[in-house]
């Protein structure tokens, strides 16, 4: 009984996605994340995660008045309505043409595009780690539409219908997906030993990675990406959206980070991890309003 409870439950749930997700599809990007925001910003501030994003701001900026620590929680809420309501316009989302004179929703610099031809061209395998800023989807997005072979870790539903869709949403726009898990790791070695290029978001809690610093505070961090720079000695890039104030997106790709190695020459993984958690930091700190700030990132 109880199980039939749940999969009758899970299905009104995925039934109630799907009718939110044609409705959003309805308004078109721009309306659609106006609308997410507003929901998003009346509302989040009146749930507990409002209480941990505030303390989670007032710890990292402990200089700044509780004034303007409420106004990059609200921020985030903007952020995050917005974000989820793009979610099913992610391919009308993607307007970029280099060859272009106009300007679209998505920018990148000249040498940001040089940058990522390179790294799409060298023949090699290579890492790229993200954060939860912006439209944190847009440079996995990017990859596929100019011809990056690559894969993506992604989280799952615990729902399996609303699983479905969303792989149906993501598989199209998307490199190949590799679901989190326990077997991440393994597919993500046999992603790079195929010569693809592997993304990740590396900026929630990791309870078994090194408690390094990260926003003045010590917190257990992902160290996926520099156990795998490790094994492969490959390159790894930091990838990033940064939401523009006319609704555009900025996106930026760095050089190959030099991570630090040990007597031997071999990537140290806590050293390599603490490097990506203060370039991800850096990013935050111009943009601290893009951040998700609900998590309970040092618990």
């Amino acid at each position: 009984m109880r199980a039939w409870l749940r999969r009758t439950a899970d299905r009104a749930v995925a039934a109630l996605v799907r009718g939110l997700f044609a409705l959003v599809r309805l308004l078109g990007p721009d309306r659609a994340a106006a609308l997410g925001a507003r929901v998003a910003r009346t509302f989040g501030p009146l749930l507990k995660p409002h209480r941990i994003a505030l303390d989670n701001i007032r710890h990292a900026f402990p200089d700044l008045p509780p004034a303007e620590h409420a106004r990059i929680a609200r921020e985030a809420w903007d952020n995050l309505g917005r974000t989820a309501a793009e979610y099913p316009h992610l391919d009308a989302l993607w307007d970029f043409d280099p060859d272009s004179p106009r300007q679209g929703r998505i920018r990148i610099a000249r040498e940001v595009v040089e940058r990522f031809l390179a790294l799409r061209d060298d023949g090699r395998p290579a890492l790229l780690f993200a954060a939860h800023l912006a439209n944190w989807e847009l440079p996995a997005i990017a990859a596929k539409k100019h011809g990056l072979a690559s894969a993506v870790i992604y989280r799952t539903p615990n729902n399996p219908h609303v699983a479905r869709d969303i792989m149906a949403l993501r598989s199209g726009s998307m490199g190949r997906l590799i679901p989190a898990g326990i077997e991440a790791p393994l597919r993500m070695m046999e992603a790079l030993d195929q010569g693809l290029h592997v993304g990740m978001l590396i900026d929630q809690r990791f309870g078994r990675g090194p408690l390094v610093p990260f926003l003045g505070r010590p917190a257990y961090s992902n160290h996926l990406v520099a156990h795998l720079a490790r094994r492969f000695d490959c390159p790894v890039h930091g990838a990033r959206a940064i939401r523009e104030a006319d609704g555009g997106f900025r996106l930026d790709l760095t050089e190959a980070v030099d991570l630090p190695r040990d007597a031997k020459g071999r990537v140290d993984v806590e050293a390599a991890t603490a490097l990506m958690n203060r370039i991800v930091e850096g990013w935050i700190r111009e943009h601290p309003g893009q951040w998700l700030w609900m998590h309970r990132r040092w618990r």
